[in-house]
């Protein structure tokens, strides 16, 4: 038997767009983005760098439909006739930093954006519009529970869950994020409660 490395072996036919997205996910939550080279995403999805580039034109292309795929599972739900507002704001901060495709550190938009800091760069845009639209959503719940402000508590609640993330992501711990909860808690509490009007004395 020869004592050469066998050479890797290359799945063909269909379901290659999604081994390369799977293995993207993985690669690129474990190491970064600028980190992790074309020949190495070949090689963990099992695919030769024609097939990728068949399906993705770049890396840059490749990125962006990393991200994409995980909007809808790291979006806050949307209001609904069946569900409690307040609790669906306070589930953003009950999450366990898992996707199918295994845990992630901190929030890869986030991440991305680090790595790819040009405002005009597609990938920047797209965590760019990500962030708007959660906050958006937030935003529609407060709506929906009749919240004073709701912009307000939509923007300080996205903010809040921002930095439970990163702290996540510096401590590798999931309990910035039980504490962000309870502070959520307060400000949705504290939004729901009617105006207190002001007392105005007249003199005699």
């Amino acid at each position: 038997m020869s004592d050469e490395a066998a050479p890797v072996r290359r799945r063909r036919g269909r379901g290659a767009r999604e081994r390369i997205l799977k293995a993207a996910t993985e690669l690129f939550t474990a190491q970064g983005v600028n980190a992790t080279g074309m020949d190495q995403l070949t090689s963990a999805g099992h695919v030769s760098k024609r097939t990728l580039y068949l399906h993705f034109a770049g890396k840059d292309d490749l990125v962006h439909a990393y991200l994409s795929q995980l909007q809808d599972g790291l979006l806050p739900a949307e209001p609904s006739a069946e569900a409690d507002p307040g609790e669906q704001m306070l589930a953003i901060f009950d999450w366990d930093c898992h996707t199918a495709d295994g845990p992630l550190r901190g929030c890869p938009f986030i991440n991305a954006v680090v790595e790819v800091p040009a405002p005009d760069h597609p990938v920047h845009m797209l965590a760019a519009s990500y962030k708007s639209e959660f906050t958006r959503r937030l935003t529609a719940l407060a709506r929906q529970m009749g919240a004073r402000d709701p912009e307000q508590l939509g923007e300080q609640l996205s903010l809040l869950y921002d930095g439970a993330v990163a702290r996540n992501m510096i401590y590798n711990s999931t309990e910035p994020a039980a504490h962000a909860r309870a502070i959520a808690a307060g400000l949705i509490d504290e939004a729901a409660q009617p105006t207190r009007g002001t007392l105005h004395v007249t003199s005699t």
